[in-house]
């Protein structure tokens, strides 16, 4: 009886998972090294809200992946990298403070694994708020870690959120097998994640660079499109 029991909660958890991702809108990135699907998650609302604007205002059509670290993130958002000369220092971008979106940082629920999306941010000398770019962002690539790193790891966020933020046993073990990049859990809100096209991502990670970390060739999102709507809880 027990284990019809146990069978009986593992379907329903797994049914509810589906129609929770069901609900999270998509958006489609057509770059000029292949597509990248990404899922938004509802948890962080503003972001998500944020971003679709960003996408239906066309800011990330014909931007830069201007800012790549192999075994780390790929960067981009930055909308005077349209334009942007050959090798023209990016990053800065043109926008406001008030644009800011407030920090929706959600660990351990969301962390820096592979393929997950954070949002770029000043830095705490003058935001320390934590608040995020309202256009640039990342997606996580990272790398593996044993455990003697993760804890070497687990000082560094400890300093830098105060002690707040710890590594649960699901998110090391996430880190030992996946990979990511837990050094920015607690600093930097977590968005969304890669559905689908992560191997275009690798190919983008894998191109050369300057010292500024732009690629020496430009890689381009061509075109953002929301493919899939969410749909919002009923009250």
């Amino acid at each position: 009886m027990k284990k019809v029991i146990n069978i009986l909660i593992a379907f329903f958890l797994a049914i509810t998972s589906a129609v929770a991702q069901s609900d999270r809108a998509q958006v489609t990135f057509y770059t000029d090294k292949g597509n990248i699907v990404v899922e938004l998650l509802n948890e962080t609302p503003l972001h998500r809200d944020n971003f679709l604007k960003q996408v239906k205002a066309k800011t990330y059509d014909g931007v830069l992946w201007h800012r790549v670290i192999d075994g780390f993130i790929i960067q981009t958002g930055d909308r005077t990298s349209k334009n942007a000369k050959p090798g023209q220092m990016l990053g800065e971008g043109d926008e406001k403070p008030e644009d800011a979106v407030s920090a929706e940082i959600r660990v351990p629920q969301f962390f820096h694994q592979r393929g997950m999306l954070n949002a770029a941010r000043e830095g705490d000398e003058t935001n320390p708020e934590r608040k995020s770019s309202s256009t640039q962002f990342t997606i996580v690539t990272g790398r593996t870690f044993d455990d003697a790193t993760l804890d070497r790891t687990q000082l560094r966020i400890d300093e830098w959120t105060n002690g707040k933020v710890k590594l649960t046993p699901e998110m090391r073990e996430a880190y030992k097998t996946v990979g990511g990049a837990p050094h920015l859990d607690g600093s930097y809100t977590v968005f969304g994640r890669v559905v689908s096209g992560m191997e275009v991502v690798d190919k983008i990670e894998k191109v050369k660079t300057d010292r500024y970390d732009r690629p020496l060739e430009d890689v381009r999102i061509i075109k953002a499109k929301i493919t899939k709507k969410y749909k919002a809880k009923k009250k």
